[in-house]
């Protein structure tokens, strides 16, 4: 019998997130998930008058398929998914994961190949259609965020299926003040950094392109970011592990960075390309259901309390010019328990140790009451 959570996230995907019409094609993409949430994105995609459009995938597959790729190999398979993701309205992807470092063992330079020859697809799926992506709940999942698979799981539908119309009044809010901004300032252990966001727009984001969501964004002017900042949250890319990263700053450039190890695989990745030593994207965490961080952006960036700064590409609708490979959201929790810390947006006082003071914003705020 299938969880009604399952099905009730499905129809969520397909009519708040995605918003299918009657005649629209729907990418399916699922990747290590079970079947049935793909039956139940089926069943919604098709209720509500569109056509699904399966891709099945695995991620041990996937890895192997990496790790010797040639140029030429992965030149076809972009040139076949671009023209696939074409003829697509909406897209959903479902990843699951059995082992979150999968990918670990893949070279570098495969990855960045692949990487660059894939971008033209994921550039026209973020910009030409309505999308959505997701992760699913595994137990290598709640490993990851130290709790039982039964809490995980309670948790993931919990964050998930939160009332976003709910939130968004909020965000709105916020995102209203940022764009009345100039200067922003942020304080707490080893940060103190200062940067611009004059004329860039805030995008609040309540559960149309990523579930869990719970964000609201901008971008700094590209070459005003001063100081230096030290990420409380631990985090993983291209299957690397990395800890403790600390950044710092001159005219909008990471002219230093450090972490505890992996120095020169973070380096080797800022070194990617020229803008992946910049910054293209600024946002606080809004999702109060969130709270830990477990190695899995799509829920550590959305982490109450917490903002992320993110070096390399900057999005189409918040664009600072800064064009790169790269696009690694970093993340800083500024709860009390993660060591604290203050944003100022022109010298206004708007958060203290992961809490807004404006009542109208406290439904961003963590939920207090939550143990997992």
């Amino acid at each position: 019998m299938t969880d009604p959570r399952t099905t009730q996230l499905a129809q969520n995907l397909v009519r708040h997130s995605c918003r299918v019409q009657p005649g629209e094609h729907v990418l399916l993409d699922l990747i290590d998930a079970p079947d049935e949430i793909g039956i139940e994105l089926i069943r919604a995609v098709r209720a509500a008058g569109g056509s699904p459009h399966v891709r099945l995938r695995r991620g041990r597959i996937t890895a192997e398929m990496f790790r010797e790729a040639t140029e030429e190999q992965y030149s076809s398979i972009a040139a076949l998914e671009l023209e696939e993701m074409k003829l697509m309205q909406a897209y959903i992807a479902i990843r699951g994961s059995d082992n979150s470092f999968e990918n670990s063992a893949v070279p570098a330079p495969a990855m960045k190949l692949t990487q660059r020859l894939m971008k033209d697809v994921h550039e026209h799926r973020v910009c030409r259609t309505k999308w959505c992506v997701l992760r699913w709940p595994s137990p290598s999942m709640a490993q990851g965020a130290g709790m039982s698979t039964e809490q995980f799981e309670d948790f993931y539908f919990r964050c998930c299926l939160t009332d976003y119309d709910k939130l968004k009044v909020a965000m709105d809010r916020l995102a209203e003040r940022m764009m009345r901004a100039d200067r922003v300032h942020i304080t707490g252990p080893g940060t103190d950094l200062t940067f611009s966001i004059k004329g860039m727009p805030a995008i609040p984001c309540a559960g149309e392109m990523n579930i869990p969501d719970g964000e609201v964004f901008t971008a700094p002017v590209r070459d005003s970011v001063n100081g230096v900042i030290s990420y409380t949250a631990p985090t993983i890319y291209q299957g690397i592990p990395f800890d403790g990263i600390r950044l710092r700053f001159e005219a909008g450039k990471i002219v230093e960075a450090h972490c505890n190890g992996n120095e020169e695989a973070l380096n080797k990745i800022l070194d990617s390309d020229e803008g992946a030593r910049y910054i293209g994207e600024f946002s606080f965490g809004t999702n109060p259901e969130i709270l830990r961080p477990m190695r899995d952006i799509l829920f550590d960036e959305k982490i109450a309390g917490s903002f992320h700064f993110t070096p390399g590409n900057a999005y189409e609708n918040c664009d600072n010019g800064n064009r790169s490979q790269v696009h690694w959201d970093l993340v800083c929790i500024q709860r009390p328990d993660y060591g604290g810390g203050e944003i100022f947006l022109d010298d206004e006082l708007v958060r203290k140790d992961g809490f807004f003071l404006d009542p109208d914003l406290a439904p961003l705020n963590p939920t207090r009451d939550r143990r997992i």
